[in-house]
């Protein structure tokens, strides 16, 4: 092999790394994880080609930017599997801890949201 086509090959493997690294970087690497809880407003399945499962958290008593006015919180959510889904679906309206992931950029097969509930971690009705 020349040198020339040595040096090719080396910048060639090391553009591919770099890529597959902002890649995976991107879509696949976990930012944040934390715990939301609130009242489970709704889940549906989505998509047009991906049908991904979607939902929304109302978390209140949220201290809004004007002194002396309380505002709700709305945390939109997609969900990481069906049998978490299937039991949202059936306990609408309760209270739920749930644990997510957050991402940098979202996936179709993933759901619309960079945030992914991967468990649930307490489920109760509201009083």
């Amino acid at each position: 092999m020349t040198t020339g086509k040595k040096a090719i090959t080396i910048i060639a493997v090391i553009i591919v790394l770099l890529l597959a690294a902002i890649c995976y970087y991107r879509y696949f690497f976990v930012f944040g994880e934390g715990v939301k809880a609130g009242e489970l407003n709704y889940v549906v399945k989505k998509g047009y080609i991906f049908k991904t499962y979607e939902g929304k958290l109302i978390q209140s008593g949220i201290k809004s930017r004007q002194t002396g006015t309380v505002q709700n919180n709305e945390f939109e959510f997609s969900i990481a599997n069906k049998a978490i889904a299937d039991k949202m679906m059936a306990n609408s309206g309760k209270f739920y801890e749930l644990h997510y992931k957050e991402y940098k950029n979202t996936l179709p097969w993933r759901g619309f949201s960079v945030y992914v509930v991967d468990s649930i971690l307490t489920s109760k009705d509201i009083q």
